[in-house]
């Protein structure tokens, strides 16, 4: 990898830990803390949250029409998030032991946490439940997909992405044929460890 890449890659990772630094303090400031993986808020602030919690029929009656009409379509795109979550699960428990690829933990992408908000009524709460599974499948599926691709296919493309995937900027360039072996070999090494 040439130098520059290196360097914008190293204050991306400098950047990541500023903003879990920014992170923490926030959560300080909002009076919370994780222990083994739950949030623990203090007892005044769990009191203070109930009071603005909305009532769940007020909720409803107040919500715009076409948010209702469209739910159950909402609603059942849990079909497709289930059936991918299932398929890359049983994809990496059967193809990742044959590569030596370190296998995705679940737990790491599907986070369920907000739905515990003493501020959100029950519906906000199933919503919260949606859409932490929803868009934690899908993150789930791309390291999934990452993985393989760093295995497989540790090419850049021509054009850019929308997303960025730290692994990536490791890839041989696009059309640069004399490095594409000596890059697939690190690549394939670094997918093996589990980078």
């Amino acid at each position: 990898m040439n130098q520059s890449l290196s360097e914008i890659i190293d204050r991306m990772t400098q950047l990541q830990d500023q903003l879990d630094d920014a992170f923490k303090e926030r959560a300080e400031h909002l009076r919370y803390e994780l222990k083994n993986r739950r949030v623990v808020f203090e007892q005044e602030v769990l009191e203070a949250h109930r009071a603005f919690r909305t009532h769940l029929t007020h909720y409803v009656w107040n919500a715009r029409f076409l948010s209702i009409l469209t739910a159950p379509i909402i609603y059942a795109v849990v079909i497709p998030l289930a059936f991918l979550d299932l398929s890359m699960s049983l994809y990496q428990a059967i193809c990742f032991p044959a590569y030596g690829i370190p296998r995705v933990r679940h737990r790491d992408y599907i986070i369920f946490d907000r739905h515990k908000l003493a501020y959100l009524n029950a519906l906000e709460k199933f919503n919260c439940i949606y859409c932490s599974y929803g868009n934690g499948v899908i993150a789930y599926a791309q390291e999934i997909a990452s993985r393989t691709e760093s295995y497989w296919c540790p090419i850049k493309h021509a054009q850019r992405t929308k997303t960025f995937m730290p692994r990536y900027a490791r890839f041989s360039d696009y059309g640069s044929a004399e490095t594409y072996r000596d890059d697939f070999n690190k690549n394939r090494d670094a997918a093996r460890k589990g980078l």
